[in-house]
């Protein structure tokens, strides 16, 4: 299995659109990537500090997803 990059995330977010952590974790992991949900915020929030991606919520619900910034 591989390690999971910044550039994975970034085009998994641009193939499917809006995510979760759990969709995108689970996603990449199928796609033989190692991965763990820890890692893939690690990735997530060092994206969102350089402007790549946002974090939103839909519906009014907890759970946060994340886009690419267009």
């Amino acid at each position: 299995m591989m390690d999971v990059t910044e550039g994975d995330v970034i085009s998994l977010l641009r193939e499917r659109g809006p995510l979760s952590v759990a969709f995108i974790t689970r996603l990449l992991y199928e796609r033989g990537f190692a991965c763990t949900r820890q890692k893939v915020e690690r990735i997530l929030r060092s994206l969102i500090k350089r402007g790549v991606v946002e974090a939103f919520y839909i519906n009014g619900n907890k759970r946060k997803h994340y886009r690419l910034v267009r």
